[in-house]
Protein backbone atom coordinates (compact mmCIF):
# COMPACT_ATOMS: atom_id res chain seq x y z
CA UNK A 1 0.00 0.00 0.00
CA UNK A 2 1.41 3.86 -0.89
CA UNK A 3 1.51 6.05 1.45
CA UNK A 4 0.06 9.04 0.60
CA UNK A 5 2.07 12.58 1.58
CA UNK A 6 1.19 14.22 4.66
CA UNK A 7 1.46 17.76 1.95
CA UNK A 8 0.10 16.04 -0.94
CA UNK A 9 -3.15 18.38 -2.73
CA UNK A 10 -5.83 17.00 -1.33
CA UNK A 11 -7.90 14.97 -4.13
CA UNK A 12 -11.25 15.65 -3.55
CA UNK A 13 -10.73 19.15 -3.05
CA UNK A 14 -12.77 21.32 -5.62
CA UNK A 15 -10.30 22.18 -8.57
CA UNK A 16 -9.71 25.88 -9.18
CA UNK A 17 -12.16 27.57 -11.35
CA UNK A 18 -11.24 29.33 -14.78
CA UNK A 19 -9.94 32.93 -14.53
CA UNK A 20 -12.92 34.36 -17.11
CA UNK A 21 -15.23 33.14 -14.69
CA UNK A 22 -14.28 34.78 -11.56
CA UNK A 23 -14.48 38.48 -13.89
CA UNK A 24 -17.38 40.52 -13.87
CA UNK A 25 -18.59 40.33 -17.27
CA UNK A 26 -17.10 42.78 -19.74
CA UNK A 27 -18.61 46.01 -20.57
CA UNK A 28 -19.86 46.20 -24.59
CA UNK A 29 -18.48 49.05 -25.71
CA UNK A 30 -20.45 52.42 -25.88
CA UNK A 31 -21.39 53.25 -29.22
CA UNK A 32 -19.53 55.82 -30.84
CA UNK A 33 -20.84 59.21 -31.28
CA UNK A 34 -22.31 60.28 -34.44
CA UNK A 35 -20.12 62.44 -35.82
CA UNK A 36 -21.45 66.04 -36.60
CA UNK A 37 -21.61 66.18 -40.84
CA UNK A 38 -19.26 69.35 -41.64
CA UNK A 39 -20.91 71.74 -44.39
CA UNK A 40 -20.66 71.84 -47.74
CA UNK A 41 -19.12 74.96 -49.75
CA UNK A 42 -21.94 76.23 -50.75
CA UNK A 43 -23.56 76.05 -47.82
CA UNK A 44 -20.37 77.59 -45.81
CA UNK A 45 -20.73 80.45 -48.57
CA UNK A 46 -24.32 81.41 -47.84
CA UNK A 47 -23.69 81.32 -44.23
CA UNK A 48 -20.75 83.43 -44.94
CA UNK A 49 -22.97 86.12 -47.06
CA UNK A 50 -25.72 85.82 -44.52
CA UNK A 51 -23.07 86.92 -41.65
CA UNK A 52 -21.52 89.51 -43.61
CA UNK A 53 -24.77 91.05 -44.98
CA UNK A 54 -26.15 91.28 -41.57
CA UNK A 55 -22.92 93.09 -40.21
CA UNK A 56 -22.79 95.59 -42.98
CA UNK A 57 -26.75 96.07 -42.74
CA UNK A 58 -26.73 97.03 -38.68
CA UNK A 59 -22.96 97.14 -37.25
CA UNK A 60 -20.63 98.81 -39.54
CA UNK A 61 -19.78 99.13 -43.43
CA UNK A 62 -17.23 100.23 -45.39
CA UNK A 63 -17.06 103.54 -47.61
CA UNK A 64 -14.52 104.94 -49.56
CA UNK A 65 -14.13 108.71 -50.27
CA UNK A 66 -13.42 109.11 -54.36
CA UNK A 67 -13.69 113.40 -54.24
CA UNK A 68 -11.67 115.86 -52.25
CA UNK A 69 -15.38 117.82 -51.08
CA UNK A 70 -14.35 116.96 -47.36
CA UNK A 71 -10.67 118.03 -46.97
CA UNK A 72 -8.89 118.80 -44.99
CA UNK A 73 -10.39 116.35 -42.91
CA UNK A 74 -11.06 113.36 -45.46
CA UNK A 75 -8.90 113.02 -48.38
CA UNK A 76 -9.60 111.10 -51.84
CA UNK A 77 -8.54 107.68 -51.44
CA UNK A 78 -9.57 106.94 -47.64
CA UNK A 79 -11.33 104.08 -46.48
CA UNK A 80 -13.41 104.39 -43.55
CA UNK A 81 -16.21 102.33 -41.13
CA UNK A 82 -19.46 104.08 -41.11
CA UNK A 83 -21.45 102.96 -37.83
CA UNK A 84 -24.45 101.76 -38.72
CA UNK A 85 -26.64 102.37 -35.58
CA UNK A 86 -26.25 105.83 -34.25
CA UNK A 87 -29.47 106.79 -37.00
CA UNK A 88 -31.81 103.98 -37.01
CA UNK A 89 -32.09 101.43 -39.48
CA UNK A 90 -34.26 101.92 -43.59
CA UNK A 91 -34.12 100.27 -46.70
CA UNK A 92 -31.16 102.64 -47.73
CA UNK A 93 -28.75 100.66 -44.50
CA UNK A 94 -29.35 97.27 -46.76
CA UNK A 95 -27.69 95.87 -49.44
CA UNK A 96 -28.90 97.67 -52.61
CA UNK A 97 -31.41 99.49 -50.93
CA UNK A 98 -33.56 96.55 -50.42
CA UNK A 99 -37.27 97.11 -49.94
CA UNK A 100 -37.47 95.44 -46.61
CA UNK A 101 -38.52 98.21 -44.47
CA UNK A 102 -41.16 100.14 -45.24
CA UNK A 103 -40.42 103.06 -42.69
CA UNK A 104 -37.14 103.68 -40.51
CA UNK A 105 -37.34 101.81 -37.34
CA UNK A 106 -35.00 103.28 -34.34
CA UNK A 107 -34.48 106.36 -35.96
CA UNK A 108 -31.72 108.58 -34.16
CA UNK A 109 -30.88 112.41 -34.37
CA UNK A 110 -27.75 113.25 -35.45
CA UNK A 111 -25.89 116.28 -33.88
CA UNK A 112 -24.81 119.07 -35.73
CA UNK A 113 -20.96 118.48 -36.68
CA UNK A 114 -21.63 114.72 -37.66
CA UNK A 115 -19.65 113.44 -40.60
CA UNK A 116 -22.63 111.64 -42.46
CA UNK A 117 -23.07 108.85 -45.06
CA UNK A 118 -26.32 109.21 -46.68
CA UNK A 119 -28.18 108.70 -50.37
CA UNK A 120 -27.84 111.21 -52.39
CA UNK A 121 -31.21 113.29 -53.21
CA UNK A 122 -32.73 113.69 -55.97
CA UNK A 123 -31.83 109.82 -57.59
CA UNK A 124 -31.79 108.23 -53.40
CA UNK A 125 -29.27 106.33 -55.46
CA UNK A 126 -25.51 107.42 -54.92
CA UNK A 127 -23.61 107.17 -51.48
CA UNK A 128 -22.37 111.08 -50.75
CA UNK A 129 -20.68 112.23 -47.22
CA UNK A 130 -20.70 115.45 -46.10
CA UNK A 131 -21.09 117.38 -42.33
CA UNK A 132 -24.32 118.11 -40.43
CA UNK A 133 -24.71 121.95 -40.28
CA UNK A 134 -28.34 122.49 -40.02
CA UNK A 135 -30.98 120.22 -37.94
CA UNK A 136 -34.46 120.59 -38.34
CA UNK A 137 -35.69 124.10 -37.52
CA UNK A 138 -32.53 126.00 -37.61
CA UNK A 139 -31.91 128.90 -40.27
CA UNK A 140 -28.87 128.23 -41.76
CA UNK A 141 -26.95 131.00 -44.56
CA UNK A 142 -24.03 131.84 -45.76
CA UNK A 143 -22.60 135.57 -45.49
CA UNK A 144 -19.48 136.67 -47.89
CA UNK A 145 -18.26 132.82 -46.91
CA UNK A 146 -19.37 133.19 -43.26
CA UNK A 147 -21.54 130.51 -41.93
CA UNK A 148 -24.10 132.07 -40.00
CA UNK A 149 -26.43 130.07 -37.99
CA UNK A 150 -29.97 131.16 -36.62
CA UNK A 151 -29.02 134.63 -37.72
CA UNK A 152 -25.20 134.35 -35.07
CA UNK A 153 -22.24 134.04 -37.45
CA UNK A 154 -20.69 131.32 -36.62
CA UNK A 155 -16.38 131.48 -35.17
CA UNK A 156 -14.07 131.66 -38.02
CA UNK A 157 -10.27 131.78 -37.40
CA UNK A 158 -7.63 131.57 -39.89
CA UNK A 159 -4.94 128.73 -39.25
CA UNK A 160 -1.66 127.37 -40.74
CA UNK A 161 -2.69 126.22 -44.51
CA UNK A 162 -3.55 122.95 -45.28
CA UNK A 163 -0.83 120.80 -47.50
CA UNK A 164 -1.11 118.17 -49.51
CA UNK A 165 0.67 116.28 -51.50
CA UNK A 166 0.04 116.02 -55.29
CA UNK A 167 -0.57 112.48 -55.74
CA UNK A 168 -2.69 110.19 -58.27
CA UNK A 169 -5.67 110.95 -56.28
CA UNK A 170 -4.43 114.58 -55.99
CA UNK A 171 -4.34 117.66 -57.95
CA UNK A 172 -4.48 121.67 -57.10
CA UNK A 173 -7.62 122.86 -58.08
CA UNK A 174 -5.77 126.07 -59.38
CA UNK A 175 -2.44 127.07 -60.49
CA UNK A 176 -2.29 129.75 -57.82
CA UNK A 177 -2.50 127.21 -54.80
CA UNK A 178 0.66 124.56 -56.41
CA UNK A 179 3.82 124.56 -54.24
CA UNK A 180 7.04 123.20 -54.25
CA UNK A 181 8.40 121.41 -50.99
CA UNK A 182 11.75 121.53 -49.29
CA UNK A 183 12.35 118.23 -50.69
CA UNK A 184 11.18 118.91 -54.50
CA UNK A 185 8.04 117.38 -54.03
CA UNK A 186 4.79 119.00 -55.45
CA UNK A 187 1.98 119.87 -53.30
CA UNK A 188 -0.99 121.92 -52.53
CA UNK A 189 -1.34 124.91 -50.04
CA UNK A 190 -5.14 125.75 -49.38
CA UNK A 191 -6.26 128.70 -47.27
CA UNK A 192 -7.40 126.93 -43.62
CA UNK A 193 -10.11 128.26 -41.02
CA UNK A 194 -11.38 126.79 -37.87
CA UNK A 195 -14.44 127.11 -37.39
CA UNK A 196 -16.77 126.79 -33.77
CA UNK A 197 -20.23 125.34 -34.09
CA UNK A 198 -22.50 126.59 -31.64
CA UNK A 199 -21.86 123.29 -28.72
CA UNK A 200 -18.40 124.17 -29.04
CA UNK A 201 -17.29 121.28 -31.38
CA UNK A 202 -14.44 122.65 -34.06
CA UNK A 203 -14.13 122.06 -37.17
CA UNK A 204 -11.40 123.05 -39.49
CA UNK A 205 -12.25 123.87 -43.13
CA UNK A 206 -11.23 125.65 -46.44
CA UNK A 207 -11.90 128.54 -48.34
CA UNK A 208 -10.47 129.06 -51.80
CA UNK A 209 -11.71 133.15 -52.00
CA UNK A 210 -14.62 134.31 -53.15
CA UNK A 211 -17.69 131.89 -54.96
CA UNK A 212 -21.33 132.78 -55.61
CA UNK A 213 -22.08 130.06 -53.00
CA UNK A 214 -20.32 132.50 -50.38
CA UNK A 215 -23.77 134.32 -50.54
CA UNK A 216 -26.69 132.42 -50.16
CA UNK A 217 -30.50 133.45 -49.16
CA UNK A 218 -31.63 131.72 -45.41
CA UNK A 219 -32.95 128.70 -45.13
CA UNK A 220 -35.01 127.20 -42.50
CA UNK A 221 -34.40 123.47 -41.98
CA UNK A 222 -37.84 121.64 -41.99
CA UNK A 223 -38.55 119.00 -39.92
CA UNK A 224 -37.30 115.80 -40.75
CA UNK A 225 -34.83 117.11 -42.61
CA UNK A 226 -30.81 118.30 -42.73
CA UNK A 227 -28.78 120.87 -44.34
CA UNK A 228 -25.51 119.64 -45.34
CA UNK A 229 -21.85 120.82 -46.31
CA UNK A 230 -18.52 119.57 -47.07
CA UNK A 231 -15.36 120.94 -45.09
CA UNK A 232 -14.19 122.26 -48.79
CA UNK A 233 -16.34 124.90 -48.86
CA UNK A 234 -15.34 126.04 -52.07
CA UNK A 235 -15.15 122.79 -54.12
CA UNK A 236 -18.57 120.98 -52.70
CA UNK A 237 -21.92 120.50 -54.01
CA UNK A 238 -23.96 120.43 -50.75
CA UNK A 239 -27.02 121.83 -49.57
CA UNK A 240 -26.11 125.27 -50.66
CA UNK A 241 -27.46 124.06 -54.10
CA UNK A 242 -31.14 122.43 -55.55
CA UNK A 243 -30.98 118.71 -55.59
CA UNK A 244 -29.80 117.97 -59.09
CA UNK A 245 -28.88 114.55 -60.15
CA UNK A 246 -24.76 114.72 -60.33
CA UNK A 247 -24.74 118.50 -58.61
CA UNK A 248 -26.07 119.84 -55.95
CA UNK A 249 -28.19 117.60 -52.80
CA UNK A 250 -30.55 120.28 -51.74
CA UNK A 251 -31.92 119.63 -48.34
CA UNK A 252 -31.65 115.98 -47.02
CA UNK A 253 -34.05 113.75 -45.39
CA UNK A 254 -33.31 112.57 -42.09
CA UNK A 255 -34.66 108.82 -43.97
CA UNK A 256 -31.76 109.19 -46.36
CA UNK A 257 -28.90 108.42 -43.64
CA UNK A 258 -27.12 105.74 -43.84
CA UNK A 259 -24.37 105.97 -40.96
CA UNK A 260 -21.86 108.01 -38.96
CA UNK A 261 -18.14 108.10 -40.20
CA UNK A 262 -16.34 106.54 -37.04
CA UNK A 263 -12.78 105.77 -37.95
CA UNK A 264 -10.11 105.56 -41.11
CA UNK A 265 -8.92 102.63 -41.82
CA UNK A 266 -7.30 102.48 -44.87
CA UNK A 267 -5.37 105.65 -46.97
CA UNK A 268 -3.86 105.16 -50.52
CA UNK A 269 -2.50 108.42 -52.75
CA UNK A 270 -3.90 106.17 -55.82
CA UNK A 271 -0.07 105.20 -57.13
CA UNK A 272 -0.63 101.52 -56.31
CA UNK A 273 -0.25 98.67 -58.90
CA UNK A 274 -1.83 95.78 -58.26
CA UNK A 275 0.68 93.48 -60.77
CA UNK A 276 3.56 95.33 -58.32
CA UNK A 277 2.77 93.99 -54.53
CA UNK A 278 5.31 95.81 -52.73
CA UNK A 279 3.30 99.38 -54.42
CA UNK A 280 0.14 98.49 -52.29
CA UNK A 281 3.01 100.02 -48.91
CA UNK A 282 4.56 102.31 -50.46
CA UNK A 283 0.70 103.86 -51.69
CA UNK A 284 -0.37 104.02 -48.13
CA UNK A 285 -0.65 107.07 -46.28
CA UNK A 286 -0.34 105.28 -42.77
CA UNK A 287 -0.38 108.48 -40.86
CA UNK A 288 -4.03 108.68 -41.55
CA UNK A 289 -5.03 105.13 -40.84
CA UNK A 290 -6.75 105.34 -37.27
CA UNK A 291 -8.08 109.09 -37.52
CA UNK A 292 -11.24 109.23 -35.64
CA UNK A 293 -14.55 111.45 -35.85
Amino acid sequence: MTETPENAPDSTASAPQPLADTLPPAKKPAAKKKERKEDSFPVFVIKLVLIVAFFRSFVFSPFNIPSESMLPRLENGDYLLAAKWPFGYSSYSLPFSAPLLPKRILAGQPNRGDVVIFKAPPGNDVDYIKRVIGLPGDTVQMIGGQLHLNGVAVPKVKIADFVIKVSANTSCIAPEFEAVEKDGTPSCHYPQFRETLPEGKQVNVLDLGYRPQDDTPPVVVPAGQLFLMGDNRDNSMDSRFPAVEGGGIGLVPQDNLIGRATIVMWSTDGSANWLLPWTWFTAARFDRIGGTF
